[in-house]
């Protein structure tokens, strides 16, 4: 009976210290800048993260990783950039849908095409292909009022990725 009352009292003992350790503190998150209701709060978070034109800055990197990945025939590099590519671009279309229909021919048609070339892993047929792509790109822009943005095959890498 001595030794329960010990075991008892060793683990009534290890929870006082175990809740003594545990104190609750209140964090505090700095967030006027978000707005006072829910409804204001969203808006504006939705503002940071913008509209199509952030994705259109992660689909540039990555459309230069993969021209360049294709260049240098590093075919699973090449693989996933289109799949970033597409990845970010869907993601686009999340924060603005109406982009999605000027876009179905980029999604639906150039980009598998793309991909089978990149699968096939035929240099020659990758720069034909990324040829179009980039036409694709450039269609698109066009059809959304913004034909002054005109996609061209890289000329200058920029990629640290060598294979």
């Amino acid at each position: 009976m001595k030794r329960v009352t010990s075991i008892l009292f060793a683990i009534a003992m290890a929870a006082v210290v175990i809740s003594a350790c545990q104190t609750e503190t209140e964090q505090t998150y700095e967030t006027r800048w978000a707005g006072e209701t829910m409804e204001e709060i969203l808006a504006n978070i939705e503002s940071q993260f913008g509209g199509f034109s952030q994705a259109m800055k992660e689909v540039n990197y990555r459309y230069n990783e993969l021209y360049w990945a294709g260049m240098d025939e590093n075919w699973g590099y090449a693989e996933y950039q289109l799949d970033k590519l597409l990845d970010a671009t869907l993601k686009g279309f999340e924060r603005r849908p109406d982009r999605e229909a000027s876009a179905a021919q980029f999604v639906n048609t150039s980009t598998p095409r793309l991909m089978e070339t990149i699968e096939a892993g035929d240099k020659e047929a990758f720069v034909e292909s990324f040829d179009r792509y980039a036409a694709s790109c450039n269609t698109c822009h066009e059809m959304e009022d913004v034909a002054f943005i005109q996609v061209i095959v890289p000329e200058k890498r920029t990629t640290l990725v060598r294979f």
